[in-house]
């Protein structure tokens, strides 16, 4: 009995040719990652300061400042803030480029002659009625809810600046103040460079 020799297997296709893209294709793709570049260009160019934390301008009213930074900001993080708003009346007394309206407007010595900066967490007490209500004075239990409230605190006129942590505390600092509240800085102010006095001709 003959036995018929199987016919050899046949041998495994080879991977499909890979065809070129299309130029369609090509140009979208090329568009695509020049907008990724593009847009992370322009974050890189105009992304925020680092190296203070977030914060918004809630309201001001004359000389009084009300900012709000987000709930989960610490007390370093507002300390560099605070340090910031030091710097800056220490060496331009120009608070324009940190959001914050002229002051004093007015006065021919400088535009940024007095201000009072309260930092919060909590953005109720930023809005225009309650910082109204507060410089006012017109309910003592909102001006109370609202020293009581605040985080950081920037003072600066043409004698004297002050910094603190935590709420305004109500009288002269104390062992029972400073567990909530803390004096970062308290001096005379550095003069300001609009009143700089000129230099005298040789």
């Amino acid at each position: 009995m003959n036995h018929q020799t199987p016919p050899p297997a046949a041998a495994p296709a080879g991977p499909p040719a890979k065809r070129p893209l299309d130029t369609v294709v090509k140009m979208a793709l090329g568009v695509l990652f020049c907008s990724f570049a593009l847009i992370w260009g322009g974050m890189f160019l105009s992304r925020p300061d680092r190296s203070i934390p977030p914060y918004s301008i809630g309201s001001q009213e004359g000389s009084i400042v009300a900012v709000h930074v987000p709930p989960w900001t610490s007390d370093t993080e507002i300390e560099t803030l605070l340090e910031r708003f030091r710097k800056v009346g220490a060496e331009t007394r120009n608070f324009g480029p940190m959001k914050i309206r002229p002051t004093t407007g007015d006065d021919p010595k400088g535009r940024y002659q007095r201000i009072a900066i309260y930092v919060f967490t909590d953005e109720g007490w930023t809005e225009p009625e309650m910082l109204h209500k507060y410089v006012t004075g017109e309910d003592p239990a909102v001006r109370d809810g609202f020293e009581g409230s605040v985080r950081g605190f920037y003072k600066l006129d043409e004698q004297e600046e002050e910094g603190r942590i935590g709420p305004v505390p109500k009288g002269k600092d104390s062992a029972a103040t400073a567990v909530y509240s803390r004096q970062l800085f308290k001096g005379p102010a550095a003069k300001s460079p609009a009143v700089s006095s000129p230099t005298p001709a040789p």
